[in-house]
């Protein structure tokens, strides 16, 4: 049997494995950027601290990671390190994912 230590998630392995929970802005947020002309991977099952979206700007071939967080929401201090080693965009709202294209 194979386990796996995952950041945030401790010792895990067949049938142990936890679907993560999305925020309620999720969805909202992933269709704003494929209104945009963006391709979207949704990275949000991956865990470990992973972003929640690989994003891909046609126009400018530019690739972004996305953490997708509620108004109040924090990151988790995985995350913290994930995003001190890559570039994350934290992404709030609509109009956040739409500032992130146009950066």
């Amino acid at each position: 049997m194979v386990f796996a230590i995952v950041p945030g998630m401790g010792r895990v392995g067949p049938g142990r494995m936890r679907a993560k929970r999305v925020d309620a802005n999720h969805g909202e947020i992933k269709r704003a950027f494929e209104r945009m002309g963006c391709d979207v991977i949704d990275l949000s099952r991956v865990g470990g601290s992973v972003p929640d979206l690989l994003v891909r700007v046609r126009a400018l071939n530019r690739w972004m990671l996305v953490e997708i967080k509620t108004a109040k929401g924090r990151l988790k201090p995985g995350q913290v390190a994930f995003a001190e080693r890559w570039p994350v965009e934290v992404v709030r709202s609509v109009d956040d994912a739409i500032a992130a294209v146009l950066a």
